[in-house]
């Protein structure tokens, strides 16, 4: 039998604050960020009202959150849920908090994705009028994620970053990277370059073939030179040009089980601060810098000097 998780970082007494409303958040023993199942309803602004009795075991961290569950199986929100999210919600993860109480939660990016999924619904005018609240909830989230990341909120939250080992970062290049490409999947969703395109006024078809060659440029400063300090030197050493041109793809020496995830979180942040911009180039600009400082070649971030907003 496998030794159950532990939260290594967090208490209830430090939760993640966001706006007036706070979320109850742990880094466990393998390192995965979780929120539980209590603060990811709140989060979202789910109550309990016209709870079951299987309602009220999972609020006591007993069974499945039903309400969750029946909330992303609707009708309405239901297409917008992918499979692998669906089952990481029905599933949530059983861990023991610093009281040693059995607790239950989800990966902290589960929030993010759920909250996308509620902004295309809302988007797609499927969402009814007394749901209107937790697309807002949503929305709101999405901003608070996009300019600071969600990992980092919490490691902040729960006194982690405090305590990294001093070869983290080595630890991290040879978890994101693969020393040898793997086979070509596609990863950065249409979402991201459609936010380029929007804010840079090109209409889509302009990419039905080949894209603009900037937007490489765009990609590398807006993922691979803020996802972490030395990524975009690694890849490039990787995967050198020959002859003015790369044999393979950047995302091929990512790794599959550490890289694509983490890539989806920071394409997901990106994404959505574009939205919160209102598609507007330079606020972006402006946003992402404070947001997402560029990593210097020595690891060390550039952050933007505060001139007047006018």
């Amino acid at each position: 039998m496998s030794k159950m998780l532990e939260a290594r970082y967090g208490s209830p007494d430090r939760p993640l604050k966001i706006g007036e409303f706070e979320i109850p958040c742990y880094v466990l023993s393998n390192e995965k960020r979780v929120i539980t199942q209590s603060g990811f309803l709140k989060a979202l602004g789910i109550s309990y009202r016209g709870e079951t009795e299987r309602d009220k075991k999972a609020k006591e961290g007993e069974d499945t959150p039903a309400r969750l569950v029946r909330f992303i199986n609707g009708q309405r929100l239901s297409p917008f849920i992918s499979n692998e999210l669906k089952d990481l919600l029905e599933n949530p993860i059983k861990f023991k908090n610093q009281t040693l109480t059995i607790t239950y939660g989800y990966e902290a990016t589960c929030l993010v994705d759920v909250c996308d999924a509620i902004i295309q619904a809302r988007k797609a005018g499927q969402l009814q009028k007394q749901q209107a609240h937790i697309a807002e909830r949503a929305e709101g989230l999405l901003r608070a994620f996009a300019k600071t990341g969600i990992i980092a909120l919490i490691d902040e939250a729960t006194g982690f970053q405090t305590v990294r080992e001093k070869d983290a970062l080595q630890q991290f290049l040879s978890k994101f990277l693969l020393e040898e490409h793997a086979k070509w999947v596609k990863t950065f969703p249409d979402d991201f370059f459609e936010m380029i395109f929007r804010m840079k006024g090109w209409t889509w078809h302009y990419a039905t073939t080949k894209k603009p060659q900037v937007v490489g440029h765009y990609v590398n400063d807006f993922v691979y030179s803020r996802i972490a300090p030395q990524v975009l030197k690694e890849l490039r050493e990787l995967n050198p040009k020959v002859d003015g041109k790369r044999k393979a793809k950047h995302t091929q020496f990512i790794t599959s089980d550490y890289g694509h995830p983490k890539l989806k979180e920071h394409l997901t942040a990106i994404t959505a601060l574009g939205r919160a911009t209102g598609y507007n180039w330079n606020n972006f600009m402006r946003f992402i810098n404070r947001a997402f400082p560029k990593f210097d070649q020595d690891g060390s971030q550039a952050l933007e000097i505060p001139f007047n907003e006018d």
